[in-house]
Protein backbone atom coordinates (compact mmCIF):
# COMPACT_ATOMS: atom_id res chain seq x y z
CA UNK A 1 0.00 0.00 0.00
CA UNK A 2 1.44 3.38 -0.99
CA UNK A 3 2.02 6.32 1.34
CA UNK A 4 -0.49 8.35 -0.70
CA UNK A 5 -3.21 5.75 -0.08
CA UNK A 6 -2.47 5.77 3.65
CA UNK A 7 -2.52 9.56 3.90
CA UNK A 8 -5.63 10.11 1.77
CA UNK A 9 -8.20 9.42 4.55
CA UNK A 10 -6.67 12.22 6.61
CA UNK A 11 -7.18 14.78 3.88
CA UNK A 12 -10.94 15.32 4.41
CA UNK A 13 -10.40 15.79 8.16
CA UNK A 14 -7.58 18.25 7.52
CA UNK A 15 -9.71 20.14 5.01
CA UNK A 16 -12.57 20.30 7.52
CA UNK A 17 -10.25 21.70 10.21
CA UNK A 18 -8.92 24.33 7.82
CA UNK A 19 -12.45 25.29 6.79
CA UNK A 20 -13.57 25.62 10.43
CA UNK A 21 -10.52 27.76 11.15
CA UNK A 22 -11.26 29.97 8.15
CA UNK A 23 -14.88 30.39 9.27
CA UNK A 24 -13.77 31.33 12.79
CA UNK A 25 -11.23 33.84 11.51
CA UNK A 26 -13.85 35.35 9.20
CA UNK A 27 -16.26 35.78 12.09
CA UNK A 28 -13.56 37.39 14.21
CA UNK A 29 -12.65 39.66 11.32
CA UNK A 30 -16.25 40.78 10.88
CA UNK A 31 -16.56 41.54 14.60
CA UNK A 32 -13.31 43.53 14.58
CA UNK A 33 -14.46 45.55 11.56
CA UNK A 34 -17.82 46.29 13.20
CA UNK A 35 -16.21 47.36 16.49
CA UNK A 36 -13.62 49.55 14.75
CA UNK A 37 -16.33 51.09 12.58
CA UNK A 38 -18.49 51.79 15.64
CA UNK A 39 -15.62 53.43 17.52
CA UNK A 40 -14.67 55.48 14.46
CA UNK A 41 -18.27 56.70 14.12
CA UNK A 42 -18.39 57.55 17.82
CA UNK A 43 -15.22 59.62 17.55
CA UNK A 44 -16.06 61.24 14.20
CA UNK A 45 -18.59 63.71 15.57
CA UNK A 46 -20.98 63.01 12.69
CA UNK A 47 -23.70 62.07 15.18
CA UNK A 48 -24.52 63.37 18.62
CA UNK A 49 -22.00 61.71 20.93
CA UNK A 50 -24.60 60.03 23.17
CA UNK A 51 -26.41 58.47 20.21
CA UNK A 52 -23.33 56.40 19.32
CA UNK A 53 -21.33 56.19 22.56
CA UNK A 54 -17.78 54.92 22.57
CA UNK A 55 -17.01 51.29 23.25
CA UNK A 56 -15.34 52.27 26.54
CA UNK A 57 -18.59 53.78 27.86
CA UNK A 58 -20.59 50.73 26.79
CA UNK A 59 -18.02 48.40 28.37
CA UNK A 60 -18.23 50.36 31.62
CA UNK A 61 -22.01 50.03 31.67
CA UNK A 62 -21.68 46.30 30.98
CA UNK A 63 -19.45 46.02 34.04
CA UNK A 64 -22.00 47.94 36.10
CA UNK A 65 -24.79 45.63 34.93
CA UNK A 66 -22.94 42.56 36.17
CA UNK A 67 -23.03 43.89 39.74
CA UNK A 68 -26.43 45.57 39.55
CA UNK A 69 -29.13 43.71 41.49
CA UNK A 70 -31.92 45.38 39.54
CA UNK A 71 -30.56 43.87 36.33
CA UNK A 72 -30.77 40.35 37.74
CA UNK A 73 -34.25 41.07 39.11
CA UNK A 74 -35.43 42.20 35.67
CA UNK A 75 -33.63 39.25 34.06
CA UNK A 76 -35.43 36.84 36.38
CA UNK A 77 -38.81 38.37 35.51
CA UNK A 78 -38.20 38.15 31.77
CA UNK A 79 -36.73 34.65 31.99
CA UNK A 80 -39.75 33.42 33.93
CA UNK A 81 -42.15 34.98 31.45
CA UNK A 82 -40.28 33.49 28.48
CA UNK A 83 -40.14 30.01 30.03
CA UNK A 84 -43.87 30.04 30.76
CA UNK A 85 -44.55 31.37 27.26
CA UNK A 86 -42.54 28.52 25.70
CA UNK A 87 -44.25 25.94 27.91
CA UNK A 88 -47.72 27.21 26.99
CA UNK A 89 -47.15 28.20 23.37
CA UNK A 90 -44.80 25.30 22.59
CA UNK A 91 -47.00 22.71 24.30
CA UNK A 92 -50.09 23.97 22.52
CA UNK A 93 -48.19 24.10 19.24
CA UNK A 94 -47.06 20.48 19.61
CA UNK A 95 -50.62 19.32 20.35
CA UNK A 96 -52.12 21.25 17.43
CA UNK A 97 -49.32 20.15 15.10
CA UNK A 98 -49.90 16.49 15.93
CA UNK A 99 -53.64 16.91 15.42
CA UNK A 100 -53.21 18.58 12.05
CA UNK A 101 -50.50 16.14 11.00
CA UNK A 102 -52.72 13.13 11.67
CA UNK A 103 -56.04 14.50 10.36
CA UNK A 104 -56.05 15.43 6.68
CA UNK A 105 -59.43 17.19 6.86
CA UNK A 106 -58.36 19.44 9.76
CA UNK A 107 -55.05 20.12 8.04
CA UNK A 108 -56.80 21.28 4.86
CA UNK A 109 -59.27 23.37 6.85
CA UNK A 110 -57.02 25.03 9.41
CA UNK A 111 -53.34 24.69 8.50
CA UNK A 112 -53.49 27.48 5.87
CA UNK A 113 -54.57 29.80 8.69
CA UNK A 114 -51.36 29.00 10.54
CA UNK A 115 -49.31 29.91 7.49
CA UNK A 116 -51.28 33.14 6.99
CA UNK A 117 -51.17 34.25 10.63
CA UNK A 118 -47.65 32.98 11.33
CA UNK A 119 -45.78 35.88 9.64
CA UNK A 120 -48.19 38.47 11.06
CA UNK A 121 -46.53 40.75 13.66
CA UNK A 122 -48.00 39.51 16.92
CA UNK A 123 -47.64 42.92 18.57
CA UNK A 124 -50.90 43.95 16.86
CA UNK A 125 -52.71 41.50 19.16
CA UNK A 126 -51.22 43.01 22.32
CA UNK A 127 -54.12 45.43 23.03
CA UNK A 128 -56.49 42.45 22.92
CA UNK A 129 -54.22 40.48 25.24
CA UNK A 130 -54.16 43.39 27.69
CA UNK A 131 -57.97 43.45 27.75
CA UNK A 132 -58.09 39.69 28.29
CA UNK A 133 -55.21 39.21 30.74
CA UNK A 134 -54.64 42.66 32.25
CA UNK A 135 -51.50 44.77 32.43
CA UNK A 136 -49.51 42.36 34.61
CA UNK A 137 -47.14 39.56 33.63
CA UNK A 138 -49.99 37.44 32.22
CA UNK A 139 -50.34 39.60 29.10
CA UNK A 140 -46.57 39.40 28.46
CA UNK A 141 -46.63 35.61 28.86
CA UNK A 142 -49.61 35.43 26.50
CA UNK A 143 -47.74 37.56 23.98
CA UNK A 144 -44.71 35.27 24.10
CA UNK A 145 -46.88 32.14 23.93
CA UNK A 146 -48.75 33.47 20.90
CA UNK A 147 -45.45 34.23 19.16
CA UNK A 148 -44.08 30.77 20.00
CA UNK A 149 -47.18 28.82 18.99
CA UNK A 150 -47.09 29.26 15.22
CA UNK A 151 -43.54 28.08 14.34
CA UNK A 152 -43.88 25.07 16.65
CA UNK A 153 -47.29 24.05 15.29
CA UNK A 154 -46.18 24.40 11.65
CA UNK A 155 -42.95 22.46 12.27
CA UNK A 156 -44.68 19.63 14.14
CA UNK A 157 -47.50 19.33 11.58
CA UNK A 158 -44.96 18.98 8.78
CA UNK A 159 -42.80 16.48 10.67
CA UNK A 160 -45.84 14.36 11.56
CA UNK A 161 -46.35 13.62 7.87
CA UNK A 162 -42.74 12.42 7.59
CA UNK A 163 -43.11 9.69 10.24
CA UNK A 164 -42.74 6.18 8.88
CA UNK A 165 -46.25 4.79 8.54
CA UNK A 166 -44.98 1.36 9.61
CA UNK A 167 -44.28 2.75 13.09
CA UNK A 168 -47.77 4.18 13.32
CA UNK A 169 -49.40 0.92 12.17
CA UNK A 170 -47.36 -1.04 14.69
CA UNK A 171 -48.49 1.28 17.47
CA UNK A 172 -52.11 0.99 16.40
CA UNK A 173 -51.86 -2.79 16.13
CA UNK A 174 -50.60 -2.87 19.72
CA UNK A 175 -53.66 -0.79 20.67
CA UNK A 176 -51.65 1.98 22.25
CA UNK A 177 -53.64 4.81 23.78
CA UNK A 178 -53.27 8.34 22.28
CA UNK A 179 -50.95 9.33 25.10
CA UNK A 180 -48.85 6.19 24.57
CA UNK A 181 -48.74 6.85 20.81
CA UNK A 182 -47.47 10.35 21.55
CA UNK A 183 -44.80 9.22 24.02
CA UNK A 184 -43.63 6.03 22.30
CA UNK A 185 -44.17 6.68 18.58
CA UNK A 186 -44.75 10.32 17.64
CA UNK A 187 -42.33 12.13 19.94
CA UNK A 188 -39.30 9.82 19.42
CA UNK A 189 -39.81 9.85 15.64
CA UNK A 190 -39.96 13.64 15.35
CA UNK A 191 -37.77 14.63 18.29
CA UNK A 192 -35.34 16.69 16.22
CA UNK A 193 -38.03 18.64 14.25
CA UNK A 194 -39.81 19.38 17.52
CA UNK A 195 -36.58 20.70 19.08
CA UNK A 196 -35.92 22.82 15.98
CA UNK A 197 -39.46 24.19 16.14
CA UNK A 198 -39.05 25.07 19.80
CA UNK A 199 -35.67 26.61 18.98
CA UNK A 200 -37.37 28.96 16.51
CA UNK A 201 -40.25 29.48 18.92
CA UNK A 202 -37.79 30.43 21.65
CA UNK A 203 -36.43 33.29 19.56
CA UNK A 204 -39.83 34.74 18.69
CA UNK A 205 -41.05 34.21 22.27
CA UNK A 206 -38.15 36.32 23.55
CA UNK A 207 -38.91 39.02 20.98
CA UNK A 208 -42.63 38.98 21.76
CA UNK A 209 -42.10 39.13 25.51
CA UNK A 210 -39.56 41.96 25.30
CA UNK A 211 -41.81 43.94 22.96
CA UNK A 212 -44.71 43.53 25.36
CA UNK A 213 -42.53 44.67 28.26
CA UNK A 214 -41.54 47.82 26.40
CA UNK A 215 -45.18 48.79 25.90
CA UNK A 216 -46.72 48.39 29.35
CA UNK A 217 -44.69 47.04 32.26
CA UNK A 218 -42.85 48.07 35.40
CA UNK A 219 -40.31 45.24 35.45
CA UNK A 220 -38.38 43.01 33.05
CA UNK A 221 -35.54 43.60 30.60
CA UNK A 222 -37.83 45.22 28.04
CA UNK A 223 -38.96 47.70 30.69
CA UNK A 224 -35.34 48.38 31.69
CA UNK A 225 -34.36 49.01 28.05
CA UNK A 226 -37.22 51.43 27.41
CA UNK A 227 -36.44 53.25 30.66
CA UNK A 228 -32.84 53.88 29.60
CA UNK A 229 -34.14 55.15 26.26
CA UNK A 230 -36.59 57.48 28.00
CA UNK A 231 -33.84 58.94 30.19
CA UNK A 232 -31.47 59.00 27.18
CA UNK A 233 -28.90 56.83 28.92
CA UNK A 234 -27.61 55.41 25.66
CA UNK A 235 -24.51 53.57 26.97
CA UNK A 236 -26.65 51.60 29.43
CA UNK A 237 -29.28 50.93 26.76
CA UNK A 238 -26.68 49.46 24.43
CA UNK A 239 -25.22 47.46 27.32
CA UNK A 240 -28.66 45.98 28.06
CA UNK A 241 -29.19 45.17 24.38
CA UNK A 242 -25.81 43.43 24.26
CA UNK A 243 -26.66 41.37 27.34
CA UNK A 244 -30.01 40.32 25.85
CA UNK A 245 -28.25 39.40 22.62
CA UNK A 246 -25.57 37.36 24.38
CA UNK A 247 -28.12 35.53 26.54
CA UNK A 248 -30.32 34.71 23.54
CA UNK A 249 -27.33 33.51 21.51
CA UNK A 250 -26.11 31.38 24.42
CA UNK A 251 -29.46 29.65 24.87
CA UNK A 252 -29.83 29.17 21.13
CA UNK A 253 -26.34 27.65 20.87
CA UNK A 254 -27.07 25.28 23.76
CA UNK A 255 -30.28 24.07 22.10
CA UNK A 256 -28.44 23.78 18.77
CA UNK A 257 -25.69 21.67 20.33
CA UNK A 258 -28.29 19.42 21.90
CA UNK A 259 -30.04 19.03 18.54
CA UNK A 260 -26.76 18.10 16.83
CA UNK A 261 -25.99 15.57 19.55
CA UNK A 262 -29.43 14.00 19.15
CA UNK A 263 -29.00 13.86 15.37
CA UNK A 264 -25.61 12.17 15.68
CA UNK A 265 -26.98 9.67 18.19
CA UNK A 266 -29.89 8.86 15.90
CA UNK A 267 -27.51 8.41 12.94
CA UNK A 268 -25.27 6.09 14.95
CA UNK A 269 -28.28 3.96 15.97
CA UNK A 270 -29.43 3.77 12.36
Amino acid sequence: MSVRAIASPARPALASINEDRAVLLTRIGIMVVLLVGWEALARSGLLYRDVVPSLALIARELAFLLVDRSFYANLGVTAGEVLLAIAIGGGTGIAVGILLGRNRFLAQAYEPLLHYLGPTPKIIFFPILIMWFGVGPSSKIAMGALSCFFPVAISVAGSMREIDQVLIRVGLSLRLTPSQMFRKVYLPAMRIPVINGIRIGLGVAIVGTLLAETKLANQGLGYAIIQTYTTFNMPRMYALLIMVFLLAVGVNMAVGRYTEAQAKRRTSHD
